[in-house]
């Protein structure tokens, strides 16, 4: 099952901005998320190493040089998915209570970005990206993941906080959730069906469930 690869565009904001952006920044955003939907499709149709950068840029409608004004290479337009779920997550995260937990936090962050179209871009864009040189940008999302959480955990916890405490409880957090979906992508595959997706959605509630026991 394959989906739409703007399906996450059309989500609405569960935290809207208090100005309604710019036609320039709208302009922007559609521009970035035509480039990565059609790196998504050559992706998805021909494999890695049979698109260019060239190819990408004339199905987008929009210049080489137009294409590195919002990514680096093919790769990280595909992984840009990756980073967009991710980045949803983090929204979910940093708008709870702040006097909730960091281990509460992080699942009920989760959950709220559980809808299928948003578990369905983040599990394709896993299962195609399975190649070595691709892996490099999915592990590189999930770097820049955890570099906010932690600078969100340091707000939120008390001034005394180790560097150790704050790093390993944030680490435990975005690895597991890591584990969680390599689990996933184990047991179904490249599969993104309604069954195979509550799998996976079950996969990162528990693995959070197990941080907050103390396995």
């Amino acid at each position: 099952m394959s989906i739409s690869a703007t399906t996450p565009s059309q989500q609405p904001s569960s935290h809207p901005s208090q100005e309604p952006p710019s036609r320039r920044e709208l302009n922007k955003v559609a521009t970035r998320e035509a480039i990565a939907a059609a790196a998504l499709t050559f992706l998805r149709n021909q494999g890695l190493n049979s698109f260019t950068v060239d190819d990408v840029a004339a199905a987008a409608g929009v210049s080489r040089r137009t294409f590195f004004n919002y990514f680096s290479s093919v790769e990280a337009a595909v992984t840009s998915y990756t980073q967009r779920y991710l980045d949803t997550v983090i929204a979910e995260f940093i708008a709870r209570p702040a006097d909730e937990s960091i281990l509460q936090s992080a699942q009920a962050a989760l959950s709220a970005v559980g809808d299928t179209s948003d578990l369905a871009i983040l599990a394709e864009t896993f299962s195609l990206t399975q190649d070595p040189h691709l892996g490099r940008f999915q592990l590189q999302a999930w770097d820049e993941c955890t570099i906010k959480i932690v600078n969100v955990a340091r707000e939120r916890l008390p001034a005394d906080t180790s560097e150790l405490y704050i790093l390993a409880l944030v680490g435990a957090i975005v690895g597991s959730c890591r584990a969680a979906v390599q689990i996933w992508y184990q047991e179904c595959g490249s599969d993104t069906s309604e069954p195979s997706l509550a799998k996976l959605r079950q996969h990162l509630d528990t693995t959070i469930s197990l941080l907050r026991n103390g396995f």
